[in-house]
């Protein structure tokens, strides 16, 4: 493991700093419509990542139809604000400057806070709406309700030409489905591109929903780590200085298991071996 430095594992959004590994929160709470049987479990995840150390927590208005939103604000209570760094996300169908102004202070409501990276959660094909929408959030900037923008599920020409419609403020994040199995932020450019404007890429699905966690041949690379196949499919992510991973939070064990994919790193054959792995 000597031949590549250990990076600091908070990494930045904006001018802030975060944790390498975030709690993803699709799911809890419901997925496209509210589910409320396991509300308590959800919000017992969610603190126990926080009193870990865990300060990145993301999830979106659609979520459970803005119950997500609800259990996260209900999580955070009692914990330091200014030390936990929420996203969110405005849907499609809100593309628009009053709709999005409108969906971003319903979820400012359910969370009871302001947030910190507000993000247009999918892109439409008419860029006419995605440039209205982030005129708006630079507006919501502005108010102190949010605190950065950025984009979700953009590919590198469409995250160009949305930095280049932007007046005040930078692009600061594209959160993009991202894991050993599906490496195309990699294979497109939009990584290295993102590296070197200094845009924090945030992964999503980065377990491919459980199916890496069970790869014998990455559980093999763990051993030489003591550590789990899930962990080294998290490291190869967070290896890159720029990347940022959210597997969902939905256990305290598997929210204890994806913490420990932090403090170390795989070697540069280790991580070559990885990609092979899939």
């Amino acid at each position: 493991m000597g031949d590549v430095p250990i990076f600091d594992d908070l990494k930045r959004i904006g001018h802030d700093r975060v944790t390498t590994i975030g709690m993803g929160t699709w799911g809890i709470g419901g997925y496209e419509s509210p589910d409320y049987s396991r509300d308590g479990e959800g919000i017992k995840v969610l603190r126990h990542g926080l009193e870990l150390g865990v300060n990145l927590i993301d999830t979106a208005e659609f979520y459970g139809a803005g119950h997500s939103e609800e259990l996260v604000g209900e999580a955070i209570k009692g914990f330091e604000r200014e030390y936990i760094f929420i996203i969110s996300k405005v849907w499609p169908t809100h593309f628009d400057s009053e709709s999005a102004k409108k969906a971003a202070r319903g979820s400012i409501k359910r969370l009871g806070t302001y947030i910190d990276l507000y993000l247009l959660h999918w892109p439409v094909d008419d860029f006419r709406r995605i440039e209205e929408t982030l005129h708006a959030l630079e507006e919501l900037v502005d108010e102190g309700l949010i605190r950065y923008i950025g984009v979700s599920n953009f590919d590198l020409e469409l995250l160009r030409k949305s930095q280049e419609v932007m007046r005040k403020y930078e692009i600061v994040a594209n959160e993009v489905k991202y894991s050993l199995r599906d490496r195309w932020p990699e294979t497109t450019g939009l990584l290295d591109y993102m590296k070197r404007e200094k845009i924090a890429l945030i992964a999503y699905t980065p377990l491919e929903k459980g199916a890496l966690t069970r790869n014998k041949c990455l559980a093999e690379i763990g051993k030489r780590y003591e550590k789990s196949s899930a962990q080294v499919a998290l490291n190869y992510l967070i290896w890159e200085e720029n990347v940022v991973a959210i597997p969902k939070a939905g256990s305290k064990v598997h929210l204890e298991e994806n913490f420990g994919a932090m403090g170390w790193r795989l070697s540069r054959e280790d991580r070559e071996k990885a990609r092979r792995c899939v």
